[in-house]
């Protein structure tokens, strides 16, 4: 396996996460995506990814672009005990919205964080209002589930790829200058997901400090 990465993408360290959760051996390529913008090179795009764009998974010959996708191929072929993606249907119904989310959370929260850190001309009021509007979504939904007593996306008792692909661009949300005070819910959760065993951060998401 090898993953065409960036180590300051949230799509792509949600890869690295998985992977790392599953205890996958891969290559990874790091890619200059700033200021280089190697992703949009004539070799990548005709053999990568057509669109040009991060993180895309080697497996088999096979490239596979799409980190949610990137997700689901890794979960169903390399999870035997079937944590991340459960075989059971409700389930699988229950974590697709959220994989919608993710992608709507990296158009907003991961965009307004491009903006602040390279300057990408974007309409950043308009990114930061659809952030919120999307972490109210995810706020709200996490309270409701916290009066039944469920701790994760899918109200699964473990995580799964749905806590995976919308994780990143929550945690990173500060860096797009999106305050995450008004959505108790959610800080709680990006807490949980920061004191899983075998936690992996990145930059702006480190592994929560263990005391004596």
């Amino acid at each position: 396996m090898r993953l065409f990465d960036y180590e300051l993408s949230g799509n792509c360290y949600k890869v690295r996460f998985l992977l790392h959760a599953l205890a996958l051996p891969y290559e990874r390529r790091a890619m200059n995506f700033h200021p280089g913008r190697e992703h949009k090179a004539a070799w990548f795009i005709e053999h990568h990814h057509p669109r040009g764009q991060l993180p895309v998974l080697e497996d088999d010959g096979v490239s596979i672009p799409d980190a949610q996708a990137i997700l689901v191929h890794l979960a169903s072929r390399y999870d035997p005990a079937g944590q991340w993606y459960p075989d059971d249907p409700a389930i699988r119904a229950r974590i697709a919205p959220w994989l919608a989310v993710a992608d709507d959370l990296t158009g907003s929260a991961g965009a307004a964080r491009l903006h602040d850190a390279f300057g990408y001309p974007l309409d950043i009021a308009a990114c930061r209002r659809a952030a919120r509007a999307v972490l109210r979504r995810l706020d709200d939904h996490l309270a409701e589930g916290a009066s039944g007593g469920a701790r994760w996306l899918a109200g699964t008792p473990v995580p799964t790829i749905a806590d995976i692909a919308c994780f990143p661009y929550v945690a990173l949300a500060p860096e797009g200058g999106i305050a995450l005070d008004a959505f108790p819910a959610l800080r709680q959760w990006v807490g949980r997901f920061r004191r899983q065993p075998g936690f992996i951060g990145m930059a702006g998401i480190m592994a929560p400090q263990i005391g004596p």
